[in-house]
């Protein structure tokens, strides 16, 4: 992401008093928060200040708020994806993983594919699983690279191609909520909705204000930072970080949107050994590094990646592929003589990067050099004058060298404060289901496989799993059982469904199966065992299986509270839980057993009754 020197020249005339990164210092120092200590402000060459529209001001339970958000995967529809997953700090607010999206013609392993970031498995309205035409039941990638959340509260408008523009409107009711300065609020309403990267097909904000409002905030992370625990013990609901930070409990997008906002505002990288170097500190920056930074000013490369950004906020082409391919800017002013140019991405943090350009087709800056030398790519009719661009060979390392370290924050290579962050579920293989093998072919010789990807969260009612490449219009079960397969067969302890395959013919079938876990912190640590069987007569005995899964259930950061009222577990007390109750008691059964004795009697029965007054 791209930046401007400063939102002042469209902010409204009206604002008389905008608040600055430096303003904040003294609000995270009376809130103890002592790691802002580096050069802040307009000193000798240094970043100038953040601008907060009017609008959004600052305020640290906004700021906090954005930060638990920012990396809130339960934000995404299936309890996968946050926006953090692809903006990690240690890749300069990049994604560290390169994800093959197959470009322009829409078919894999060809010469226009590029490297982007993964989304969603393509879900239809009810979230339930539905191929997509290209990626099928596989893992969605991004039309482009993700730029950097680094650096990004300078920019003018967001995105490679700018379409998240200064002027936030409401994407709900379409009012101007911020009238100059809101790249950022409008750059993060997109993913959320988006049915590639955060969402199901059709999702709208009525389905992501309803799932938060009822959310355990950052259930599914762990290792969270200090502060991001501290408000959510004092406010432990999504409603009241809300009231905490809006002054009432309302949730709505152009808050989500303001809290980010507020949160990336804060990502200021000014304490790399340049920032120090320019300050004064003459031992900040090797010899070889000044050496390269001398080089890369007379290469004329500062003609773009302007200090002390390091980028000009311009849209240009530089050929990185034909403009067929991806017409760029010009998607979104319509002018042709924007077409094939993307936004100058910042080169602070590059040497962190593992994905360079809006293709993703450089992995270091090694690759970066010959290219601009080259003058870019053919098929393109609109490439920057300033093209070609050449760094005498012998000066390539010091270069590197310059933009590799001299432009780093230590503060994000190591994810520290203001950069820290918590560990994502998806980045805990323990949590995550298991493929265990086994399956069995079917028609055409394809073995149904199983899709196991949502967090198997202790309290959830979004855990399902996917039947892919089976018998399209056959019938299909789930085996559950607490055994391990045996011979790669898991047993037959509930077999639930029937579910009708979706789909027509040998390997187009595909199905969903959802399985609420109930609200019980009893259940953390207990592993399933799960598996397809398929009525398919090309297979032996009948039945095609998928390959097996384990599912250990976990609590996350917070294991609910049991609530012995709730009977039917749909987190109340009222009177359809007072007779579900009353069933099970007359059927003997062992969940109303609940002093624990081994039977159903009066104790439990007015047990029962002193919880249902107390409610949940």
């Amino acid at each position: 992401m791209a930046g401007a020197d400063r939102y002042a020249p469209a902010m409204p005339k009206k604002a008389p008093v905008v608040a600055s990164v430096s303003g904040a210092l003294a609000l995270f120092a009376a809130a103890g928060f002592a790691s802002f200590d580096g050069p802040v402000g307009p000193g000798p060459a240094a970043l100038p200040n953040v601008i907060f529209p009017p609008e959004n001001p600052l305020t640290e339970s906004k700021r906090v708020l954005g930060k638990i958000l920012f990396w809130e995967e339960q934000l995404s529809s299936d309890n996968t994806v946050s926006c953090g997953t692809c903006h990690q700090p240690g890749a300069a607010g990049t994604d560290p993983i390169r994800a093959l999206n197959p470009g322009f013609d829409q078919r894999f392993n060809t010469p226009d594919d590029i490297f982007t970031s993964f989304g969603m498995i393509a879900s239809d309205e009810a979230a339930d699983y539905e191929p997509d035409p290209v990626f099928g039941l596989d893992t969605q990638t991004t039309p482009r690279a993700a730029n950097s959340a680094v650096m990004a509260m300078y920019a003018p408008e967001l995105f490679w191609d700018g379409r998240a523009t200064s002027e936030f409107r409401d994407p709900v009711t379409g009012e101007v909520v911020i009238a100059a300065g809101g790249a950022l609020e409008s750059q993060a309403v997109g993913p959320i909705v988006s049915d590639v990267e955060m969402g199901h097909a059709a999702r709208d904000w009525d389905h992501v204000t309803g799932k938060l409002a009822t959310s355990v905030p950052l259930a599914l992370a762990s290792d969270i930072p200090p502060e991001m625990s501290d408000a959510i013990d004092a406010n432990p609901t999504y409603p009241e970080l809300f009231q905490a930070a809006f002054g009432d409990p309302e949730i709505s997008a152009s808050r989500i949107a303001m809290a980010i906002a507020t949160y990336e505002r804060t990502l200021v990288p000014d304490q790399t050994p340049w920032d120090r170097f320019q300050a004064g500190e003459q031992n900040a920056m090797t010899p070889g590094q000044i050496q390269g930074w001398n080089t890369l000013q007379a290469a004329n490369c500062v003609a773009c990646h302007a200090p002390p950004k390091f980028t000009d906020d311009t849209f240009r082409n530089i050929g990185v592929r034909p403009t067929a391919q991806d017409i760029g800017r010009q998607g979104v002013t319509g002018n042709p003589q924007d077409r094939g140019r993307f936004k100058v991405p910042s080169l602070r943090n590059v040497g962190l990067k593992s994905s360079l350009m809006h293709t993703g087709q450089f992995t270091n800056l090694n690759q970066v050099f010959p290219f601009y030398a080259g003058g870019g790519a053919g098929g393109n009719n609109n490439l920057d004058p300033l093209l070609p661009i050449a760094v005498p060979p012998p000066q390539v390392p010091a270069v590197i060298d310059f933009l590799a370290n001299a432009l780093t924050d230590p503060r994000v290579a190591n994810e520290t404060f203001p950069f820290d962050r918590p560990t994502l579920y998806v980045e805990r293989p323990a949590d995550r289901p298991a493929n265990l093998g086994g399956g069995t072919s079917g028609s055409g010789g394809f073995e149904p496989r199983v899709i196991a990807n949502a967090p198997p969260l202790v309290g959830s009612d979004g855990f399902k799993i996917g039947l892919d490449r089976a018998l399209g219009g056959s019938i299909a079960l789930v085996a559950i059982s607490q055994s391990p397969p045996l011979a790669g067969v898991v047993p037959a302890d509930v077999l639930e469904g029937p579910f009708v395959v979706q789909g027509a013919g040998a390997g187009s079938g595909y199905a969903t199966f959802r399985w609420p876990i109930a609200a019980d912190p009893n259940l953390d640590g207990q592993t399933f065992y799960m598996q397809w069987r398929v009525v398919d007569g090309a297979s032996p005995g009948g039945f095609a299986f998928s390959d097996a899964i384990r599912v250990r259930l976990f609590c996350g950061s917070r294991c609910p509270e049991v609530c012995t009222a709730d009977t039917d577990g749909d987190h109340d007390a009222d009177s359809d839980d007072f007779f579900a109750f009353l069933d099970l008691f007359a059927a003997g059964d062992a969940r109303a057993d609940l002093d624990g004795d081994g039977d159903r009697d009066a104790d439990d029965f007015f047990r029962y009754l002193d919880a249902f007054a107390l409610g949940c």
